[in-house]
Order: C-alpha cells, then structure tokens, then sequence
C-alpha cells in the first residue's frame, strides 16, 4: 500500500531533530483548534532554532512577548476581541518558554518567566467573552488557585462540570484546547486549578506534588459540588499525561464522579524514568544499594549536563528527599497498580499509538479497572504519540460523546 507508506512517512517527519523539541512544537501545533496558536507564528518562530537550548528558550520567550505586546496595543485601542486571542497564545508561547529553562544552564529566568506566562492568561481571563471566575480552593491550611468556566447561556441553572487535572508540567493554558474549550462548546462547566507540585504552587510556594492524589482531589470536589450552579450527580474529572496516574490514584477512594477520562492510562510513573536508565545502574536500587546507585548516577551525569539538567528538572517537583536514589524511590511510589480495582467511576482511558512515555500502560491500567473503556488513537487518523497532539478535535469528539452518554440528566 504505496499510499499509506507516504502517510506515515509525512506523520512521522520531525518539526525538530530534538525530539522534545517536536513533541512541544505538536502540542503547541494541537491548540490551534481552540485558539490557542497560530500555526504561521510558531512554525516561523522555530524554523531556525535547531537543537541549542538556549535559542529554543530565547524564540519561544520572544514569540510570546512579542504576541504579548499585539495584546496590550490591540486592548489600548479597544479592539477586545482580538486582545484576548493574542493573550491567549502568548500564554502559551510563554508555557513552552516556562519548560524551556530545563535545558538551560541558570534557571535563574524560570520564576520570572512563569509570571510573564501567568499574567498573558490573567490578561485573557479578563478580556475574554467567556464568564470566568478565579477561585481559591481549599488545601491543608492554604489555597489552590483556579479558574471555574461557567458554561455560556446558563442563566444559573445547574450544569454538569469537568474538573480538569494536569499532567506533571502542564500549564493552565494546556487545559484549555485539551478540555475546557470542549466542554464550555457542550454546556458544561469546567474548573482548572494549578494541584501541588504544579506551577504556580511549584515555583512560588515550593509545595511538591504527592502520591495520595485523593487527598487533593477530594477538597477540590468538595468546593465544586458546593456550588448552586454545579449539578454533583453530573461531576467528570478529566486528566492529562500524569494526570492518568493522579487521577486514577484519587478515584481509587473518591467516588463521588460520575465519570472519568485519562489520557492517556498511566499506572507506573516510573517507568517513563527508568527506561532510559541502564539495567546495570536499576540493579543497584533494587538491591538496595542507593550508595552505588548515587555513585554511577553522578558519574554518568557529568558526562551529559542535558542529562543532569534534565532530571534537575525532573526531580523537582517530588521534593527534596535526598540523593538520586532517593528521588527515584520517591517516585515509585507513584502506582496504581495495587488500588485501581477498587476504583468505580465509568473511566475511559485514551490509547495513542506510538505512545512514547509509559508505553502499554493504557491498555494495563483499561485491565485493572473493573468496566473501563479503551479508545485508541491510530497514525492513520493523525492521532498518534502522547497526548494525541495533533488531534485535539478528535479526542475532545469522542471523550465528549462518551461522557455525554453518561452525564446525560
């Protein structure tokens, strides 16, 4: 079949010879369909970039103060309309600039360059013609910031609403073409909300994520039922990327949702880690020996500093517990594969194909949930690698449909 060999060839051609680099430009690429890029913009933002590091930061950085100040002067002259759409690709130009300080030698920029990326979604959050509210949500004696979408046209009637949760360095603004632009098109609410170990609670307030996902995402439900707005019979919880551990992990002993979508399933964090570690250097940890462990991990990251600035990165949000063993202990903690049977919300688990970071873990995880529906995204439909991030309307039709079919009054 000549013709579906050219297909494939056209669908797994790289935007970058880095394949992070490729898999940011995708799901950039992906928010088109909601606003949130301008395909022209970011594919001659990256045109010459290459591999360098610090030039992938400086274009990203650049695009999106550049889109940034088309907002201001479009707001100054009273043109609202296009204000907000700038904002809202300049928030997530900035994202990728946010994530970019991982391959830089000082992160030095990260915090400041956060606060540019915050403020272009605070800026949209106000011009646009949507009917938003900024939240504090109760946690452990402080508070989660978020974002509670009121569905267009809802004169205060109680509505279905999807809680969106975040992968492990999503951005708010990420949320938007992956679920709150779908769910306000079908008159749902929707609520998206920076949990612990995420960005704002990350960089500015320096709390960790957490395994015990529940723990978080039983305030939160809490807050959100208690609105005169929300329906609770009608309550979905969406997660992205490792958000499909967080998720799962949560409704394993919160069951109040009446339906659930992961995308994709995701029951060993850790595998995403220790696959690009040697066999030799894993036998060390799994006999206990974090001395040895530590030992080689540091030898062979100053032979790489992408590789130490990379699980810098990594490690960060987990929490200083110590050295590299350590951290990839902390890690493992990170599975579901003990408590998913007790989970009873309906959950639909994406399946990309070409699945690049828990490879099987879908399928695995669709398994171990009693009841759970898989869907599976081909090359064929342009719905392959993490995330489907070239196929944001296909996903959003079908996760949709199926939690219409289950939300319905």
């Amino acid at each position: 079949m000549p013709g579906h060999r050219r297909h494939r060839s056209v669908l797994t051609g790289r935007f970058s010879k880095d394949a992070d680099h490729d898999f940011e430009i995708r799901t950039v690429l992906g928010g088109a369909a909601s606003g949130a890029a301008d395909v022209g913009e970011v594919l001659a933002a990256v045109a010459d970039v290459g591999t360098d590091h610090r030039t992938w930061f400086r274009a990203w950085d650049a695009l999106g103060d550049r889109v940034a100040a088309t907002g201001e002067a479009c707001a100054a002259r009273g043109h609202r309309v296009s204000a907000a759409s700038a904002y809202l690709r300049a928030s997530a130009y900035l994202a990728v600039a946010v994530n970019a300080v991982a391959g830089l030698d000082d992160d030095a920029v990260l915090v400041p360059t956060f606060r540019k990326h915050r403020a272009a979604w605070d800026r949209w959050v106000d011009l646009v013609d949507l009917d938003v509210e900024r939240v504090a949500l109760p946690y452990e004696g402080t508070t989660l910031p978020g974002y509670f979408f009121r569905a267009p046209g809802d004169g205060g009637a109680r509505r279905p609403v999807v809680v969106a949760v975040n992968g492990s360095d999503g951005s708010l603004t990420s949320l938007w073409p992956a679920c709150v632009a779908g769910a306000l098109r079908r008159g749902y609410h929707a609520l998206a909300f920076d949990g612990p170990g995420q960005q704002s609670m990350l960089f500015e307030q320096g709390v960790p994520f957490r395994p015990d996902f529940e723990a978080v995402l039983t305030p939160v439900l809490d807050a959100v039922v208690a609105r005169p707005d929300v329906d609770p019979d009608r309550v979905a919880v969406y997660g992205i990327s490792q958000a499909g551990y967080w998720v799962t992990r949560a409704l394993a002993f919160e069951h109040r949702p009446a339906a659930a979508v992961v995308d994709p399933g995701v029951v060993d964090v850790a595998a995403s880690w220790e696959r690009e570690l040697p066999k030799s250097l894993l036998a060390h940890l799994d006999a206990g020996d974090d001395h040895a462990f530590d030992r080689d991990m540091e030898l062979g990251l100053r032979l790489s500093k992408d590789a130490a600035r990379t699980w810098r990165f990594r490690a960060r949000p987990y929490g200083d517990v110590g050295g590299y063993a350590a951290t990839l202990r902390e890690v493992r903690r990170y599975d579901v594969a003990d408590v998913a049977g007790r989970v009873t919300t309906p959950l639909l688990v994406t399946s990309p194909e070409d699945e690049q970071f828990w490879p099987g873990q879908s399928e695995r995880l669709a398994g171990l949930v009693p009841g759970a529906t898989l869907v599976t995204f081909s090359d064929a439909e342009g719905a392959s690698g993490h995330c489907e991030p070239l196929a944001r309307a296909l996903v959003e039709q079908r996760m949709f449909d199926w939690l219409d079919e289950r939300l319905a009054p």
